[in-house]
């Protein structure tokens, strides 16, 4: 994970997920992740940021990507992301954002 190159740019990384809070320890315990990863059991934080997946039998939350300001209002979203390969491009866009460049 980039978690100092986040620090540098005063960036704050979460994740949600409609996993318990037991199921997120070891998920973080056995992939490594350094990042809060927020249980949305009720589904409601999911569902307010449009990223529930809602297939009948099962729901789950989409990886997407919302940057946040520091007013609080969404800078940008990633939709349909690959874990991957995707901090590069935040990082990019936190760049370009604090820099106040278009895009």
């Amino acid at each position: 994970m980039d978690q100092p190159k986040y620090a540098d740019h005063n960036a704050i990384v979460l994740g949600v997920s409609l996993d318990s809070v037991d199921s997120h320890k070891k998920f973080c315990a056995k992939q490594g992740l350094n990042f809060k990863l927020l249980a949305d059991i009720d589904h409601r934080v999911t569902d307010a940021y449009g990223s529930l997946t809602n297939l009948g039998v099962v729901k789950f939350a989409s990886r997407n990507t919302f940057l946040i300001d520091p007013a609080g209002k969404i800078a940008n979203v990633f939709a349909s992301v690959n874990p991957a390969s995707h901090s590069g491009e935040v990082l990019a866009e936190l760049d370009r954002l604090q820099k106040g460049t278009l895009p």
